[in-house]
């Protein structure tokens, strides 16, 4: 469960939020070498103002398919080409982008207590398996299912706590 969270935290992070972070080209992958790679392998990722974000290309060949796969992305922005470098702007988020954003955010807070139920769903069939072949007893596998369940409680809020703070970020000003 601590890593379907800590996958939800990098999730989120790559939701704009009006400033620039490198972790927003995280979920883009470049189809290069006969492989599909992630921007930070084909070239150094800097953030030099709060607003733009500059991407060194090391390889000539490549930048075309960084500036089209960023172009495809759900980001919402548009790179400028200079040589081997791209830089984009992040322009501030209208209410509309802001309302689109909190719904992609909620969707994936969604996937991720998905996630967590049937991580509880595969502990109790283990626990019943266990109980079923004698190798625990009732008493066990009931304080077992106990402990399973006030896990998934804690991180399902743990989630919601995540994705209220994340939407009040996004909806911010």
């Amino acid at each position: 469960m601590g890593k379907t969270i800590a996958s939800y935290k990098k999730d989120i992070a790559t939701l704009r939020t009006g400033r620039a972070n490198p972790a927003m080209l995280d979920l883009i992958r470049i189809d290069v070498y006969g492989q599909k790679m992630p921007i930070n392998q084909l070239a150094s990722v800097t953030i030099p103002e709060p607003r733009t974000i500059s991407i060194q290309v090391w390889d000539k060949n490549n930048v075309t398919l960084v500036d089209t796969e960023i172009k495809k992305s759900n980001l919402g922005v548009n790179p400028q080409v200079d040589g081997q470098i791209l830089r984009i702007r992040i322009p501030q988020l209208t209410e509309e982008r802001r309302k689109e954003l909190t719904k992609v955010l909620k969707n994936l807070g969604e996937k991720a207590k998905v996630s967590i139920r049937n991580l509880r769903r595969e502990s109790n069939d283990n626990i019943k398996s266990l109980l079923k072949e004698k190798k625990i007893g009732e008493d066990e596998s009931k304080s077992f299912e106990n402990q399973v369940q006030k896990s998934t409680d804690e991180n399902i809020s743990l989630i919601e706590k995540i994705l209220v703070e994340k939407e009040k970020e996004i909806l911010t000003l």
